[in-house]
């Protein structure tokens, strides 16, 4: 049961890595600031890379939101198992609807019902819960988005250009942000490996402590921590363009100095949250960037209906889990019969999804409409550099 748990728990960490692409690269890919396959190839080396900085979070989810160890609830690998499949089921779902809904929140909220279900509300240790989830949950991405709408103001400001003696505004060039948003995507990408890809470093901690392997209280085994680490990277390699779609051209229509400032502001807050311990909801607070970016530019319209369904979307991401993941508890808690049917069932409802989204194909072809991708940076080709200095050597003998 451990090594299915732990497969499971993996898995999920591939369905983050594709859900939450968009959180770093779908505003440099709207703007035009880098390739669409570029950009989640980058994510994904990024992601592996954050992966390996920090614990904090994981440490959080194994022995802070659900009680365990001696002193408190002695949490069966059925349990965590149900709960993955809550967070699983709800992230593949909301992919489909192209939601970027909060794959932490699925993640906990399936625990926390399969928790309830399967051993009783003592088990959840709710003042966690309500510090380190609900409350960031709440904050971050007003937080965020209020940041990235001053950044953007003052990237407008610092860059207008008027004629000295008649006052009027001359051609704009902030070309250099589109340039800038390849390092801030960037940095959203490290700053998410250090925070979601923990949180199955967590789980599989949880695991391993309730299978009796590892003490309780103690941190991810460095195995752990590379299994996740690759895992999520592949899933961010895979892309996740549904969502991509609706981050870069679903909220407003966003152009390089938004970028550079929304990305900027998320990756300040993911890193804050890594730190501290929090285990933030990186699509809350990218999301909350691209909106503040979009009121901060003048003349940008953000899209208030894509605003309420994401917003309801993540309304429901706890609760909604959290049901999957107790209704599994249910059927897990009959035997053993309980357990292949509810895997059975998830992997059928896994593969009926992923069939179903063929019908209308999102990919890197369509993901999001842009005049000129990956123009910002350019790297010549070995064989044109070569043309160009034949072309130049052949000027200088002919004069």
């Amino acid at each position: 049961m451990v090594a299915l748990v732990i497969a499971l728990a993996l898995f999920f960490d591939f369905t983050n890595g594709f859900h939450d692409t968009a959180n770093a690269m779908a505003t440099p890919i709207a703007t035009g600031a880098i390739k669409p396959k570029t950009a989640v190839a980058l994510a994904a080396v990024l992601n592996l890379v954050g992966a390996f900085l920090s614990t904090e979070v994981a440490k959080t989810i194994s022995g802070g939101l659900i009680r365990e160890g001696t002193d408190g609830i002695h949490i069966t690998p059925e349990i965590i198992f149900a709960g993955l499949m809550g967070a699983v089921l709800w992230n593949m779902f909301t992919w489909l609807k192209g939601l970027p809904s909060s794959s932490s929140h699925a993640l906990f909220g399936g625990l926390i019902g399969a928790a309830i279900v399967g051993i009783g509300f003592h088990a959840v240790n709710f003042d966690t819960v309500l510090q380190k989830v609900i409350l960031p949950a709440v904050f971050s991405p007003l937080l965020a988005g209020a940041v990235a709408y001053l950044c953007t103001k003052l990237a407008y400001l610092l860059t207008s250009r008027h004629d000295p003696e008649t006052g009027d505004k001359l051609t704009q060039k902030r070309g250099g942000f589109r340039t800038g948003q390849i390092f801030t995507s960037s940095l959203v990408a490290l700053a998410h490996g250090t925070n979601d890809a923990q949180k199955t470093m967590g789980i599989i901690t949880l695991v391993l402590i309730a299978a009796g392997t590892q003490p309780a209280g103690s941190g991810p085994q460095l195995w752990v921590i590379g299994a996740c680490a690759l895992a999520i990277a592949i899933g961010t390699y895979a892309g996740g363009w549904r969502i991509i779609r609706t981050m870069g051209s679903g909220l407003t229509d966003v152009k390089p100095a938004q970028g550079f400032s929304a990305e900027a502001s998320t990756a300040s807050a993911i890193l804050a949250s890594s730190h501290l311990g929090f285990a933030l909801s990186t699509t809350q607070v990218a999301s909350g960037s691209v909106i503040g970016s979009g009121l901060g530019r003048k003349g940008t319209t953000v899209r208030w209906g894509t605003v309420g369904r994401i917003a309801t979307g993540w309304l429901f991401t706890l609760p909604g889990a959290a049901i999957v993941g107790a209704l599994t508890a249910f059927l897990i808690g009959t035997g053993t019969v309980g357990v292949v049917i509810a895997a059975v069932v998830g992997t059928a409802v896994v593969v009926y999804m992923f069939i179903y989204s063929r019908k209308s194909h999102v990919g890197h072809h369509n993901a999001v409409e842009v005049e000129e991708a990956g123009t910002a940076v350019r790297f010549r080709k070995k064989k044109a550099r070569k043309q160009n200095l034949s072309k130049s050597a052949s000027k200088d003998i002919q004069a």
